[in-house]
């Protein structure tokens, strides 16, 4: 059983209803970046029950589906009827154009990436562009287009190219609707953060109250309260996610916290000393470490495919728990650093129509007879909301601003199957990495960095002699969420010395390479 936070807080409140969209809790995350509570929930969700939660304003999610398929979520059209503001995004936009009575068809051309969009000149008194240029960059997405949006009572507001209704809003007087085919919540829309600050503060009247320090007292409270005096196992990598939360843990429960740190040969270098001494030491929280590195690397002997490792991985560390719990008397709670783009990567949306990218040991395939109740405090925050509750809470910068590290750790930067030679390429070529941008002044300017040993061969000269050994992948990404992200543009003598020392240090490495795709479409990870 999960238990998640409470999704409902005493503030002013935004539902976002989630259509299936990879970036549906991106949306609720820019809304909280500018000072207002937003949860998700689900399509299915009532006119009433919407009207129960007294919302400032309504956010209409994008999503996979087509309006027309079968099947294709839907929404109650009371909701149209609340006379509280609404804003369409993409798939939103279509469903309510559509039960208003536009038109819906495939688009000549597939609108996907970057595209310029032209805000209409009598349109800058709609307050949804307030303040927003006439000529913008915005991301778009979509297959279908809406027409006849006569018969809708809309008018449109914003074109691009090949998508003459990019944005429309609402004549009714009795629907404050507008609508976006564009998606703002992505980075790759420059505006999108004016945009919905526009929404909620011209539009919906928000004061902005919500803030960081008011989710970290409730936590606390509720993970207080649902306790009691029993105790409760973290399970504690060293990453900002795991320390985060064993941080919030002892505020709450103090010596009731016990925090296992397991070793799973799948470690960076010096990773395992300073968990030990920044916790244990450091920290006084009471840590046991694990050493569980054969049985991992058993498990992966042989195994190449990236979701079977993750699967793996996920069952031997839910193994490794409960071995820990019963040396711990009344460990009936397990604690982890789970955040929503791992749930929502791993296809568990509230609208139960998100993809599933990959599986997260978070989240994926935790077995019923686990024999814990779990508690993820941070299930519903992105990563810079992470460090901003591990800063409220007192967790110094070393720890609050480290880069992100996956939890099933080098395992799915090997790319293929995981042996103790190619761990020893990769923990090699990853320090050097990390020591040129820190000492670049780059660390706190990229999000993530890190080495991927590629599943390749290439020719090499070394000397005067022909080598035929592996290759390196850098990547390198800035991100405010991890739901979207753009490589970095790490200058170039940089990069020639990172190179060059992989190649000088690292035996059996003759080839270096830089990951420049962005996210969407690629993911931050390899595998």
């Amino acid at each position: 059983m999960s238990t998640s936070p409470k999704s409902h807080i005493e503030h002013e409140v935004v539902p976002v209803l989630d259509f299936g969209s990879q970036t549906a809790q991106l949306i609720c995350r820019r809304v909280r970046d500018a000072g207002v509570f937003s949860v998700l929930v689900a399509p299915s969700i009532t006119a009433d029950e919407l009207r129960a939660m007294n919302p400032k304003g309504i956010i209409l999610s994008g999503g996979p589906s087509s309006v027309t398929d079968d099947n294709a979520p839907t929404m109650d059209p009371q909701i149209l009827e609340l006379g509280i503001p609404i804003l369409g995004i993409c798939y939103g936009m279509q469903l309510t154009c559509h039960l208003l009575g536009a038109a819906l068809h495939k688009a000549p051309h597939r609108e996907y990436g970057r595209a310029q969009l032209e805000i209409k000149s009598n349109s800058h008194a709609d307050k949804i562009f307030h303040a927003i240029p006439a000529h913008t960059q915005v991301w778009m997405s979509h297959g279908d287009q809406i027409s006849n949006l006569n018969k809708a009572h809309m008018t449109p507001i914003a074109s691009t190219d090949t998508c003459p209704y990019a944005a429309v809003r609402s004549d009714d007087p009795n629907h404050t609707f507008v609508g976006v085919q564009f998606h703002p919540e992505v980075t790759h829309t420059p505006q999108g953060p004016e945009i919905f600050r526009n929404f909620l503060y011209e539009m919906c009247n928000c004061s902005g109250s919500w803030k960081m320090s008011a989710y970290a007292d409730e936590e606390i409270a509720r993970v207080r309260e649902l306790v009691g005096d029993k105790r409760v196992l973290c399970g504690l990598s060293g990453g900002v996610d795991s320390s985060v939360v064993a941080a919030l843990l002892h505020k709450a429960i103090g010596d009731q916290l016990t925090c296992v740190f397991v070793d799973n040969g799948l470690l960076r270098n010096k990773e395992r000393d300073l968990v030990e001494h920044t916790f244990r030491d450091h920290f006084k929280i009471n840590l046991r470490v694990v050493d569980a590195s054969k049985a991992f690397l058993d498990d992966l002997a042989g195994v190449d495919e990236p979701q079977v490792k993750r699967k793996r991985i996920g069952h031997r560390f839910i193994e490794v728990f409960k071995e820990a719990a019963n040396e711990i008397n009344g460990a009936d709670f397990l604690a982890q650093g789970t955040l929503y783009p791992d749930v929502i990567e791993s296809g568990h949306g509230h609208s139960g129509n998100s993809a599933n990218i990959k599986l997260h040991h978070n989240v994926g395939g935790l077995p019923e007879e686990l024999g814990f109740d779990l508690i993820e405090p941070l299930r519903e925050l992105f990563k810079d909301e992470v460090r901003a509750l591990g800063t409220v809470l007192g967790l110094p910068d070393s720890i609050v601003w480290r880069h992100p590290f996956p939890g099933p750790g080098l395992a799915v930067r090997v790319l293929g199957e995981v042996t103790e030679d190619k761990l020893e390429i990769v923990r090699n070529a990853d320090e050097i990495l990390l020591e040129e941008i820190v000492a670049a002044g780059l660390y706190r300017k990229t999000s993530q960095v890190f080495a991927v040993l590629l599943p390749i061969q290439s020719v090499g000269v070394m000397g005067d002699g022909r080598t035929y050994e592996r290759v390196i992948a850098i990547r390198a990404v800035e991100t405010q969420d991890f739901m979207s992200a753009d490589w970095s543009r790490i200058p170039f003598d940089v990069l020639a010395r990172i190179s060059t020392r992989i190649i000088n240090e690292v035996p059996g490495i003759n080839r270096v390479v830089y990951d420049i795709s962005s996210k969407p479409p690629a993911t931050i990870e390899w595998e």
